[in-house]
């Protein structure tokens, strides 16, 4: 809709009481002249923290008014951690004309991206959308893509490793080398780790095909090993955790869903409240109140990191919780 909208004239645009401006969507009444307004949903992968900022996305419209079904309608798709899949949705949505587009994670975001220029594109759980090539700059897009990003406190994150294994030194920063968004946190941990008297050892895999092997060969070289928040390495926690564990190895993670997988502990955010959070941004440009171009890149605020800590996986591994720490966890 919003691309045949742009080529068409001023007349055609006051008959149908729609309005586009810098890739904004304004809504007249309950919807576009009292249409449905269409939301294309392109997903990476199937994993907790992923699901958890979709359903966040869904609900903030709804609490908003906008029901699936009743003034929206959104299209999900799920690319089921294949590129190639990304491609395909990405044109599929952008071929559906839909009005808006919400990507969930690096590799659909920059699909759908590449796909159009015109159809407003919202992106969450992208670490860094600049970095990423989705944006001129975080705080000013300057195209049609905008969105939340689900940056977390590495620096914190190792801290944390550092209170709750001492005496760790040679640590492995793992992630999946076809992600960019991990790529961008791998080489924060890797200085903030050196800073922190750790010798990091820095550790990839480009398919999940690879996990298994790469986590094996990790068996008595490393301390401990530190995973970002990496779509691949979320898919493929269980098999990392119960490797690691079994051979005495904590596991610090970038977030919450990865611990809930066996990890160790995290300094994490809150995956929901992101997805709600760049909800809260479909509702003002689909009501004209933002365009993506104008609208700045969001972020969780530092205070609302949540410290989650697997004590029954600290229990196997003989690591005694601080009380400070313990404290926080109540």
């Amino acid at each position: 809709m919003i691309k045949s909208k742009l080529r068409m004239g001023i007349a055609i645009m006051a008959l149908t009481g729609l309005t586009l401006v810098g890739c904004g969507v304004k809504e007249t009444g309950s919807g576009k002249n009292g249409e449905v307004v269409r939301i294309g949903v392109t997903q990476i992968v199937k994993h907790a923290a992923l699901d958890a900022s979709y359903q966040g996305f869904v609900d903030a419209l709804a609490d908003a008014g906008y029901k699936d079904g009743e003034k929206i309608k959104i299209d999900y798709q799920n690319a089921q951690g294949d590129q190639s899949n990304t491609n395909t949705i990405a044109t599929k949505l952008v071929n559906d004309n839909n009005d808006l587009i919400l990507a969930i994670g690096t590799p659909a975001a920059q699909a759908v991206a590449n796909a159009t220029r015109d159809i407003p594109i919202l992106v969450t759980a992208v670490t860094d959308p600049a970095g990423s090539g989705l944006a001129k700059s975080n705080d000013a897009p300057g195209g049609n893509v905008s969105g939340t990003s689900d940056l977390t406190p590495v620096k914190r994150q190792l801290e944390l490793l550092k209170q709750l294994v001492p005496d760790a030194i040679n640590v492995a920063v793992l992630y999946c080398s076809s992600e960019s968004n991990s790529k961008i946190q791998a080489e924060i941990a890797m200085e903030e780790s050196k800073n922190l008297g750790l010798n990091p050892i820095l550790t990839t895999v480009s398919d999940s095909n690879e996990i298994q092997q790469v986590v094996q060969s990790l068996v008595g070289t490393v301390d401990a090993i530190y995973t970002p928040t990496d779509n691949i390495i979320a898919e493929g926690m269980p098999t990392i955790t119960s490797i690691a564990n079994d051979n005495g190895i904590p596991v610090i993670c970038g977030e919450e869903g990865q611990v809930d997988n066996g990890g160790l502990a995290t300094y994490g955010i809150d995956y929901y409240k992101l997805g709600r959070l760049t909800g809260e941004q479909a509702v003002r440009i689909i009501e004209g109140k933002a365009e993506t171009a104008t609208m700045p890149i969001e972020y969780i605020p530092d205070e609302e990191y949540t410290l989650k800590i697997n004590e029954e996986v600290a229990a196997k591994l003989g690591i005694t919780i601080p009380e400070e720490l313990a404290a926080k966890t109540e």
